[in-house]
C-alpha cells in the first residue's frame, strides 16, 4: 500500500497545478462585491478638502479608478477611461494611489483628467480598504454606494463595451 503513495501524492499535486492554469489571475473574485463602499475621511487631490467617501457616491452610478504615476499600465488605460469620460454621464472618481501629488498632477496634465473627483491616497488606506494589491483597479458603484464589480488591470475597449457597459445599463434601471 505504501508503494502507491508517492504515485496518489503526484496525481493530487498534478489535478491541483491544472486545475490553476485554467483560470484567470484577473478574475479573482472579491469579498467586497455586494458591500458597501469603505467609508473613509479622505482627501481631495486638488483642494486638500477632507471629506467621507460615501457622501461623494450616493445617489449616483460611479466609476472609481484607482491609478498611480508610477503605474505603466495605468498609462496605457487611460484614453480608455478619457474615451469613458467624453462619451458618457457615468460619474468617475480615481484614486491617485501611493503617489505624490507632483508626479499625480504632471500625470493628469499630460494624459488628461477624465474624473470628476480625484481623491489624494499617498499612504494608500483607501486602497488597503479596497483590497488594491496592483494598480489599476476598477470598481463600479451603484446608487447605494455598493460596490457591483471590481477589474484588476486594464480597462480595455472590448471590456467596456461588451462587460462594463451593460452592468451599468443593468444598474439605471
Amino acid at each position: 500500500m505504501w508503494k502507491f503513495l508517492p504515485l496518489v501524492l503526484f496525481v493530487v499535486l498534478s489535478w491541483f497545478l491544472l486545475d490553476g492554469l485554467g483560470k484567470d489571475p484577473k478574475k479573482l473574485p472579491s469579498p467586497l462585491i455586494g458591500k458597501s463602499f469603505p467609508n473613509l475621511e479622505v482627501e481631495d487631490f486638488y483642494s486638500g478638502e477632507r471629506y467621507f467617501t460615501q457622501s461623494k457616491l450616493k445617489n449616483k452610478i460611479s466609476l472609481v479608478n484607482v491609478w498611480a504615476s508610477w503605474c505603466v499600465t495605468c498609462r496605457a488605460e487611460h484614453k480608455v477611461l478619457n474615451d469613458i469620460a467624453a462619451t458618457s454621464d457615468l460619474y468617475m472618481i480615481g484614486i491617485n494611489y501611493k503617489d505624490t501629488k507632483k508626479e499625480g498632477k504632471r500625470f493628469l496634465d499630460i494624459l488628461g483628467d477624465p474624473f470628476k473627483l480625484v481623491v489624494f491616497d499617498h499612504q494608500g488606506k483607501l486602497g488597503l480598504e479596497l483590497g488594491v494589491y496592483a494598480t489599476p483597479e476598477t470598481f463600479i458603484v451603484d446608487h447605494d454606494g455598493v460596490i457591483r464589480f471590481k477589474h484588476i488591470g486594464e480597462i480595455t475597449p472590448n471590456m467596456w463595451q461588451n462587460e462594463i457597459l451593460p452592468l451599468i445599463n443593468k444598474l439605471k434601471i
